[in-house]
């Protein structure tokens, strides 16, 4: 279950939640981790923004729609929702577990840029 912690600007999901929000909802989702880890597997239709640019890239995330973080494990993808988050964007979701959990649950994952 999502869960909003109140010291946090963002709400938690696991991969499942994740994978059920891309498949059923128009989402962004956001790759925060560095372009070669982006480039050797990410969830498809993500786009890179390394979690240190995105108040440098904010231009590319989405304000009309829904946008989850994904990192590695969570760590980075929590520190770029809590940039968003200071940018004013409020429907912002941080995958727990990041790409570790999302292939060890068997979802997909491309490759390349």
């Amino acid at each position: 279950m999502p869960e909003k912690r109140p010291d946090e600007p963002f709400t938690r999901l696991d991969v499942h939640e994740a994978k059920q929000m891309i498949d059923e909802q128009d989402v962004q989702v956001i790759d925060s981790r560095e372009p070669h880890e982006h480039a050797e597997g990410h969830v498809p239709g993500s786009i890179q923004i390394q979690h240190m640019a995105t108040l440098a890239q904010a231009d590319k995330i989405a304000r009309d729609k829904p946008v989850l973080f994904i990192c590695k494990s969570g760590q980075r993808s929590a520190v770029a929702a809590e940039f968003a988050a200071a940018l004013g964007i409020t429907d912002i979701y941080n995958v727990d577990g990041g790409h570790d959990a999302w292939h060890t649950a068997g979802y997909p994952l491309d490759t390349g840029m």
